[in-house]
């Protein structure tokens, strides 16, 4: 070939297998990593401020009612079963506004809003029933105001509302307060915490954060 000669270019062929294909898989990786990315900085927007205005009623309901038991079995029952209605609630308030907003309850948000509020209230089931079997009545309260704190602090953290983290921070410091007051306070604290704390951030989550 002359040394003049201008240097061939690829064949059709040779150029579909070579760059067009490598430059094609890289997008598709890339792609791949963006909605990773996208999906594990989404932020949880199905908290329900009416739920949590409804489960405080509960509580400032079961408040009294359980203060006026005969029994501390009467007492425990009463509050177990508030907080099983306020769950159920809660949950139901939860699914409706995730389908009004649209929020998918199988995408990585809800996935992590679950994680994060689910161990520590397990935690806190298995030391309530050590605390109850050894008759430390006194740590029942704190036990189930630092545990559900802490789950909303977790759960929180991958909210789209700041408040609530800072509610969880909230429940978390009666909890402690409850270690040192006496016991007989303990039903009113209950009252602020579930009832006071949620009807407060329900109320403002229900106004500011699509209900």
């Amino acid at each position: 070939m002359p040394k003049d000669a201008p240097t061939p270019l690829p064949s059709p062929r040779t150029a579909s297998l070579g760059a067009p294909t490598s430059l094609a898989g890289r997008a598709a990786d890339d792609l791949a990593f963006v909605r990773d990315v996208v999906a594990r900085s989404a932020h949880f927007t199905a908290v329900p401020g009416r739920g949590g205005i409804a489960m405080g009623v509960i509580a400032l309901g079961a408040a009294p009612l359980a203060a006026r038991q005969p029994s501390a079995m009467a007492w425990l029952v009463t509050w177990l079963l508030a907080a099983a209605l306020a769950a159920t609630i809660g949950a139901v308030a939860l699914v409706h506004k995730a389908r009004a907003t649209g929020a998918s309850l199988e995408a990585t948000p809800a996935r992590r809003f679950a994680f994060g509020l689910v161990p520590p209230l397990l935690v806190g089931a298995v030391l309530s029933a050590g605390a109850w079997r050894l008759e430390a009545r006194a740590l029942i309260v704190p036990i189930w105001l630092l545990c559900y704190g802490l789950a909303i602090v977790a759960a929180g953290a991958v909210s789209a509302v700041r408040l609530v983290p800072r509610l969880g921070l909230a429940f978390v410091a009666l909890g402690a307060v409850t270690l040192a007051v006496p016991l007989r306070w303990h039903d009113a604290i209950m009252a602020l915490g579930f009832g006071g704390a949620h009807l407060l951030a329900g109320f403002i989550i229900w106004r500011h954060h699509g209900g």
